[in-house]
């Protein structure tokens, strides 16, 4: 009998990267398609979030582009930057998702409770120009 291989990801084994730099402290990423039409064939491109831990450091770059998205909000363009969603198995990138001009489209927190230890997470809600789809296997 020939033994078949289910090959799946695991959902927590992934990375993001901001531009060329890890984002660090990432606990979920919701509502990601990558690929959908609308009834008369156009492409639509729903938002996604991305929670993660808050971080102090006002220079990492998450909270860099946060503090120019604030800046901007009385008028002006918004800052856009590029993320990578890199699907790992075992060490290995399997797929990359390119998210291209993505834009800060609004941000929140989760409860201030005095009663809870958990760390209190931000969830980014992401709009963008474009998302590329990289089998890295293929390679």
């Amino acid at each position: 009998m020939e033994m078949v291989t289910v090959d799946s990801l695991v959902a927590s084994e992934f990375e993001v990267t901001l531009g060329d730099a890890p984002l660090k402290g990432v606990f979920r990423i919701q509502g990601l398609v990558t690929y959908a039409v609308d009834a008369q064939g156009n492409r639509e491109k729903p938002p996604f979030t991305l929670s993660k831990m808050v971080q102090q450091n006002p220079h990492e770059p998450i909270n860099v582009w946060l503090r120019e998205t604030l800046a901007s909000r009385s008028g002006g363009e918004r800052p856009r930057r590029d993320l990578q969603i890199k699907a790992v198995d075992d060490g290995v990138v399997t797929r990359i998702w390119h998210v291209r001009g993505a834009y800060i489209l609004s941000v929140g927190y989760s409860d201030f409770d005095e009663s809870s230890f958990e760390m209190v997470a931000e969830t980014f809600t992401f709009g963008y120009d474009d998302i590329e789809d990289e089998f890295t296997l293929l390679k």
